[in-house]
């Protein structure tokens, strides 16, 4: 008897066995057939869901992306929390290693998978810029910091730290690690015109969690 999956269960069945074979195969090696014989359906089934196997890329990259928004939205509901600490666990809501498979993120630094990669940071950058900036924004009319220019400033700090510590781009040692980490500390102090060692402490604090 033939086995009827709802839209949702199916897409997200051809994702997953797409996201396998893109981060085991690499992205161009891969092709729709490949994507067909791994969820075994045919081709008119795969296009009722796809356009084309960039489309199957861009809703994996849309997948991470929803990941870091959905945490974040969280925070942003919090009542009676400091612009610091919506802040800080904004930041802290980024990051997602622990939430991802470690064969995933190998894979994903692999140079055949750069085009997923920079998708991803790309879609994270874009989408968070402006959330980011909102705090930033709250800051500013609490007198809590100052800054000219805070979605800019917050493309910035975004793309050069998701950059520089991403270890599949970067490969450096434990104490090069540190060392940027302090950089980036202190160019965001510098970007909220906040006195120096501001972030530094809170960043140092709850660095376990991050």
């Amino acid at each position: 008897m033939r086995i009827t999956k709802e839209y949702g269960e199916r897409k997200n069945e051809i994702l997953d066995a797409a996201e396998k074979l893109f981060l085991t195969k690499g992205y161009e090696k891969c092709t729709v057939n490949d994507i067909l014989k791994e969820v075994d359906i045919a081709k008119g089934t795969l296009y009722h869901y796809f356009k084309s196997k960039e489309d199957i890329l861009d809703a994996i990259v849309w997948r991470y992306k929803d990941m870091v928004i959905r945490r974040t939205e969280k925070i942003l509901k919090i009542d009676n929390i400091s612009p610091t600490e919506r802040l800080m666990r904004t930041f802290m809501a980024m990051q997602i290693t622990n939430q991802i498979d470690n064969d995933i993120i190998n894979n994903l630094h692999k140079t055949e998978n750069a085009l997923l990669h920079q998708k991803i940071l790309n879609q994270i950058v874009t989408a968070m810029a402006p959330v980011l900036a909102g705090i930033i924004q709250e800051g500013i009319e609490k007198k809590i910091w100052n800054c000219r220019y805070p979605l800019q400033y917050m493309q910035v700090f975004l793309a050069a730290s998701l950059t520089l510590t991403d270890e599949g781009i970067f490969e450096m040692d434990a104490d090069s690690q540190m060392k940027v980490m302090t950089a980036l500390i202190s160019l965001l102090e510098k970007m909220l015109d906040v006195p120096e060692d501001y972030f530094a402490q809170l960043f140092m604090q709850n660095r376990g969690q991050m």
